[in-house]
């Protein structure tokens, strides 16, 4: 009588397939960790993305203001100067307006946080330039930081 063995696997030990719970859990650890990091860092980005975006923005009303007042001899409003709609990149994120009217020598632009920008962005807050150039902010941050050394 010849006995028959499985070479490749020895009889006493049963054969395995799959993962064990413990390796499944130790993924799963691993990959709860690795969102909790990088999830915070994800949205900053996106939150200093839209304020590029719109310090950008900001920035090109400012110039057409010195463009529209060098024809005009005074700045205009948003519509004077062809600025009245934002584009969808600023205005999902911020209501753009001017504080106040402009006079013939002095305009402030500002960008007013909405949404989930307004709740993610208090360091930066509301931000504005005026005809000097000035750049403001009104969060607990620091110009520079939030105008992005523009």
């Amino acid at each position: 009588m010849d006995l028959i063995v499985n070479a490749k696997q020895p009889a006493h030990q049963p054969m395995r397939n799959g993962f064990t719970l413990i390796e499944v859990m130790i993924v799963v650890a691993i990959i709860g960790i690795l969102a909790a990091v990088a999830y915070p860092a994800y949205t900053s980005y996106l939150v200093r993305a839209n304020r590029s975006v719109t310090t950008a923005y900001l920035l090109d009303i400012a110039t057409r203001q010195q463009q529209y007042r060098l024809d005009a001899r005074t700045f205009g409003s948003l519509s004077d100067i062809g600025m009245s709609t934002p584009p969808s990149e600023v205005s999902k994120h911020y209501a753009i307006s001017l504080d106040g009217a402009p006079t013939a020598t002095a305009f402030t632009v500002q960008a007013v946080p909405t949404g989930a920008q307004l709740a993610q962005d208090a360091k930066c807050g509301t931000l504005s330039i005026n005809q000097a150039g000035n750049k403001g902010i009104s969060g607990s941050g620091s110009a520079a930081d939030c105008w992005g050394g523009r």
